[in-house]
């Protein structure tokens, strides 16, 4: 089994889907956890569950797309527990879902603001301690629209196209420095983002039966995977939950 016991791990998006299931089997694993969510309430809910299961936990309300929110976020994790060893970067949306034609610039924009920027802010904050510290892991959770256009999510496509080359300019840039980055592509997971992709009748992704949707159990288990030395000759690159190397690496088959 995993053993994460001493480490502390910040999971961003924890509210629900990936999230939420990241942060329950981080807890599992014996990592410390301090979940961020824009609402605050159901990650402090999340979090509970992780403390009555028997591990550690906290939650926080934090908007990525807010520097000074991120930034109080991990002021957080090591006021309350000392160290950071891991960021788990997941916070993200999908609207709008539409043309680039017929789409509001302004839900266009804080789109970007969130799936891009915020990861932006989340690894900066994170990455002057980590490099202080000698080392430290940030997990990207990004998709297959970083490297493949789908109609009606131009601005999703764009903001998970743009944290596919900030993945690969950190671990550029910090080749020496302890710094384990992977961008993680979860494939089409069970989550409320289906939800609304279903909904929109847009694009092929849209037409997949929920009943062949990927468990949230299985990113999860990667992102556990991806904490421990085993993912080490991983580092710097993306990658999918498709890729059958990979999936053998979790005994998915």
């Amino acid at each position: 089994m995993t053993n994460l016991a001493g480490k502390v791990i910040v999971v961003t998006g924890a509210s629900r889907g990936i999230g939420a299931a990241a942060a329950i089997a981080l807890g599992k694993a014996g990592a410390t956890v301090l979940l961020a969510a824009r609402d605050g309430k159901l990650a402090g809910d999340v979090a509970q569950s992780i403390v009555s299961a028997g591990g550690v936990a906290g939650a926080r309300a934090v908007d990525v797309s807010d520097y000074a929110s991120v930034t109080a976020l991990f002021d957080e994790a090591y006021g309350r527990y000392g160290r950071l060893d891991a960021v788990i970067n997941n916070a993200g949306v999908i609207e709008p879902i539409a043309s680039v034609a017929d789409s509001d610039p302004a839900v266009w924009a804080r789109n970007i603001e969130i799936n891009l920027t915020g990861a932006y802010y989340v690894i900066r904050a994170a990455l002057p301690s980590m490099i202080a510290a000698g080392g430290g892991t940030i997990v990207n959770v990004s998709s297959g629209a970083a490297i493949r256009p789908l109609e009606g999510w131009s601005a999703y496509c764009s903001g998970k196209a743009g944290l596919h080359m900030l993945t690969r300019a950190v671990a550029l840039e910090n080749a020496n420095n302890g710094i384990r980055i992977f961008g993680f592509q979860p494939g089409t997971t069970d989550t409320d983002m289906q939800v609304l992709i279903r909904a929109s009748g847009i694009n092929q992704i849209s037409q997949i039966p929920r009943e062949n949707l990927t468990p949230v159990s299985h990113p999860a288990e990667a992102i556990v995977y991806l904490c421990t030395p085993a993912a080490d000759d991983l580092n710097g690159q993306e990658f999918s939950l498709r890729d059958e190397a990979f999936r053998a690496r979790l005994n998915l088959g």
